[in-house]
């Protein structure tokens, strides 16, 4: 039985965000959101200091990748759709 790791890399523009604080807000309500309704991990891994950027990397790991890739995509749609922010890339990788 093999083990697979599904890796997200969503990259946004955060156009209302006036400070790091309403960043990390915005940021901070999707991870948890998303943390709620999926058995992910979340981190903000980039732009960390800019503050109308964030860049989040998430993580699943299963056995079925049928599964976790539809899973994923739907985190891309959930992304894609988010009101405060504007999805600029999205990204899976398989390890």
């Amino acid at each position: 039985m093999a083990t697979i790791v599904g890796l997200v890399h969503l990259e946004f523009h955060i156009p209302q965000a006036a400070s790091l604080k309403d960043k990390r807000r915005v940021l901070k309500g999707f991870k948890d959101r998303l943390a709620a309704a999926h058995n992910i991990s979340v981190s903000e891994v980039a732009d960390q200091n800019k503050r109308q950027r964030g860049v989040l990397a998430i993580a699943m790991v299963g056995a079925d990748k049928r599964y976790m890739a539809g899973a994923l995509q739907k985190i891309i749609t959930a992304a894609s759709a988010h009101r405060d922010m504007v999805l600029l890339n999205s990204e899976i990788e398989w390890i």
